[in-house]
């Protein structure tokens, strides 16, 4: 072997082992990847608090809610009183309303309304469908229906009843 061979033979050596050795370098100063449990990180937060003024108990009496069956493109419209729930007729659906706020704002962990006028109107909803929990949180009317709860039926916030 021609020392010209033997000198790039022994480059190649070098800059082979070099490259290794600054690999190795980078590695360790890469952090390890953080373990999140996707199982359990939303099931350990608190629910918001929901602050119903007295002011709107008195206002506000009823809801109502249309219910979209998706198959026969029918809208049906309920008025639900806040406090109470109602039945579906022809299907399984129970939709409860926990509360109102006709101006809904979120104030760090506490949800309440910023006046008694119809400016965001939130209604606070649980939807079981033979007696099992598929929606509980929040229809606003302001927003689109919402299709995704059900594959069979939207919801939607239409308007708030006035108490007489």
């Amino acid at each position: 072997m021609t020392i010209v061979a033997r000198m790039q033979r022994l480059l190649f050596v070098v800059v082979l082992i070099l490259s290794a050795a600054l690999m190795g370098c980078q590695q360790k100063d890469q952090k390890p990847p953080l373990k999140i449990d996707a199982a359990g990180s939303h099931m350990d937060k608190k629910e918001a608090a929901v602050v119903v003024p007295d002011s709107v108990k008195k206002r506000w009496k009823a809801v109502k809610i249309a219910v979209i069956d998706k198959a026969n493109i029918k809208e049906t419209v309920y008025t639900i009183p806040v406090g109470s729930s109602v039945s579906i007729p022809e299907s399984s659906l129970n939709i409860e309303v926990e509360a109102f706020l006709p101006a809904f704002i979120m104030e760090g962990s506490v949800m309440t309304t910023s006046s008694n006028e119809l400016k965001n109107p939130g209604a606070k909803v649980k939807i079981t469908e033979k007696g099992n929990f598929i929606f509980n949180g929040w229809l606003f009317a302001r927003f689109p229906t919402n299709t995704s709860i059900h594959p069979n039926y939207g919801f939607t916030l239409v308007d708030a009843v006035p108490a007489k």
